[in-house]
């Protein structure tokens, strides 16, 4: 089944994330932000923890 057909048929159970990010000390959520804020948000490198001991 394509990535597509899954989205369609799975659309009526899904629900909106909200997605918090810490500024300054405190935690707010990213769809708060003005345009450059956002654009700034989505420009960021994501920390990934390399697990091999």
């Amino acid at each position: 089944m394509s990535r597509e057909a899954m989205l369609k048929k799975l659309e009526a159970k899904r629900t909106k994330c909200i997605v918090y990010t810490r500024v300054m000390g405190y935690h707010r959520p990213v769809e708060s932000f003005n345009v450059g804020k956002t654009g700034e948000h989505k420009e960021r490198v994501k920390f990934v923890e390399n697990i091999s001991c």
